[in-house]
């Protein structure tokens, strides 16, 4: 476990800003209010906020953030509260320790509530202050880590599942993509035990040949780059067991047929140097075709930028490159985290990063959405796509997934576009609405007041944002077509004969008329007849007026009481009933 001093130094060495008396002040306070706990494995609670907090620490995150990971047990476990939190370390640590609580409250309920539901409540927790986000993923990396301990094997699946659902997908949604590879492999270990162990026991293999094939062509690579006069850093990345064991599934090919088990990382100072390396690389070596990607001109929708190629290698071997800035690797390690390290302080407007767009999104149609499942569908369509990347007529990039509609292009430029959508043009040809989008295509929206969206575009749209604004539009347009039905209660005091069968006749004809008897009551008993006051509600006034006729017809006495007062008043009426 890490002790407090350490914790403060590894802080130190990347924030300038920090408090260290509220970081040691955050260790006690959590130290003294765990002291009596236990985790399942039978050690300390009390390492598990601390390892939280240096997960957080290696995502190099800002005091407050630290702070929250070593208190965000004690107001769900300890006798803590948000003032006694509040009181010590301010409202914008507390209302991140709550924020991270109501989200841990949702954990264990899926089962018993909506998926959706649980979702759209961690997302709205989220959307306040995304590093509720960040500090709930390093907690539930800790507990993957650790989840070996947990005796209940049915709650290790459905954490597991849960983590591979949500947890990793957000991670990677946020650009942290070291977090989400890990989250995934674990969940994997658990999910997919004797498949994991099958890919750890071959890579074991042949490890050490891998080491020295990777040193080789580092070599080479670095060479030939300082003889054109730049300066780099080449890392290397082995995929995990679930990455390599995923992408054996979609390719169909076995484990010795997968060529590119290690990626190389060249990171140089600049833009244009990442530029000018692939052209060495590629008059070098050749490319294979359509391996080149240019997500620094075209980021991935989680703002991921860096230049990816393959070519065939010093051994003749197909080599996966990765060619980026340092800023572009911090990022592609720690997504929205690395942001709080090219600060001048620690103070970072999230709402104005690019990558806190799609969280304001998902935020709007769970507002307006009436059903869970659109937006926890929007979501999963979000998560892992490719995406294209479209232009409006006046230059705007319109980013959108893969094999997305004119559609989706219309409702992410406004959703009145889309709604008054009746036609497109893409790259100046007359198009249809259901054409699925290339990268570059530059797509005109026609649009005329006088139409509508249609309903069949569920089936087209790809996006949430889509779905959701076509559900809406039928919803409010269902909703104002729909006639309030206006009621009027009366009152009839009926005189019936004392025979078998006829008070059923009676209710019987206010039944066939439409008439709903919401109250009945005997006033009068008489050996040859019973008087009965029926409360009656009607929506049709035909109807009623067809009952007064019936009842007519029928010769029974009665009289209609048009507003119903206290019995007093009633045995005056009565008192006086004519019988004709």
């Amino acid at each position: 476990m890490l002790n407090q001093e350490d914790l403060i130094k590894k802080v130190k060495m990347y924030n300038s800003f920090f408090d260290p008396n509220t970081l040691s002040k955050a260790y006690t306070f959590a130290l003294n209010a765990h002291k009596n706990q236990k985790r399942d494995a039978g050690e300390p609670y009390i390492i598990h906020p601390v390892a939280v907090a240096n997960i957080l620490t290696d995502l190099k995150l800002d005091t407050a953030t630290i702070t929250t990971g070593l208190l965000h047990d004690t107001i769900e476990d300890t006798k803590a509260t948000y003032k006694t939190v509040e009181k010590e370390f301010g409202k914008e640590v507390a209302d991140l320790v709550d924020g991270v609580t109501k989200i841990s409250q949702l954990e264990g309920k899926a089962n018993t509530h909506s998926k959706a539901e649980n979702f759209r409540k961690l997302i709205l927790a989220t959307s306040k202050d995304i590093r509720v986000l960040l500090v709930k993923l390093a907690d539930r990396l800790h507990n993957m880590r650790t989840i070996s301990s947990a005796s209940n094997s049915e709650k290790r699946i459905r954490i597991s599942n849960e983590t591979m659902e949500i947890y990793a997908p957000l991670a990677d949604r946020m650009g942290m993509n070291r977090i989400r590879d890990e989250l995934e492999d674990l969940s994997f270990a658990v999910l997919n035990p004797d498949p994991r162990k099958l890919i750890v026991d071959r890579l074991s293999l042949n490890k050490t040949e891998r080491e020295k094939n990777f040193n080789e062509i580092s070599e080479k690579f670095t060479k030939i780059l300082n003889d054109s006069g730049i300066k780099s850093q080449i890392i290397g990345r082995e995929k995990t067991p679930f990455s390599i064991w995923r992408k054996m599934q979609t390719k169909r090919i076995s484990l010795e047929q997968l060529t590119d088990i290690v990626g190389f990382r060249i990171i140089v100072d600049d833009i244009k140097l990442c530029y000018k390396t692939l052209g060495i690389l590629h008059t070098k070596w050749s490319m294979i075709p359509g391996k080149f990607k240019d997500y620094i001109s075209t980021p991935k929708i989680n703002n991921y930028k860096s230049l990816h190629t393959s070519i065939i290698g010093p051994k003749k071997e197909r080599v996966e490159i990765q060619i980026r800035t340092q800023q572009m690797h911090d990022f592609a390690e720690r997504g929205i985290a690395s942001h709080w390290i090219y600060k001048s302080s620690e103070k970072v407007s999230f709402t104005s990063l690019k990558e806190y767009d799609w969280l304001r999104d998902l935020v709007e149609i769970m507002e307006e959405s009436k059903n869970p499942e659109d937006y926890l569908e929007y979501t999963k369509l979000q998560m892992f796509q490719d995406n294209v990347f479209c232009f409006t007529p006046t230059g705007e990039v319109i980013k959108l997934p893969k094999d997305a509609t004119p559609i989706d292009f219309a409702y992410a430029v406004h959703t009145k576009i889309g709604d008054s959508a009746t036609g497109c043009e893409i790259n100046g040809k007359v198009s249809p609405l259901q054409s699925f989008l290339k990268n570059g295509d530059l797509v005109n929206i026609i649009v005329s007041k006088k139409v509508s969206p249609s309903f069949h575009w569920l089936n087209l749209a790809k996006t949430g944002k889509a779905r959701a604004a076509i559900r809406r539009y039928w919803y409010n347009k269902n909703l104002s077509n729909l006639k309030i039905e206006k009621k009027y209660n009366t009152g009839l005091c009926i005189q019936i004969p004392n025979v078998p069968g006829k008070l059923g006749e009676v209710s019987s004809l206010i039944g066939l008329n439409e008439c709903n008897i919401i109250n009945m009551e005997i006033i009068t008993k008489k050996s040859d007849y019973l008087e009965f006051i029926f409360d009656i509600q009607v929506k049709d006034l035909k109807k009623y007026t067809n009952l007064i006729s019936e009842l007519k017809v029928k010769e029974y006495k009665f009289k209609i009481i048009r507003h119903r007062k206290k019995d007093a008043l009633f045995q005056r009426i009565f008192k006086n009933f004519k019988r004709n």
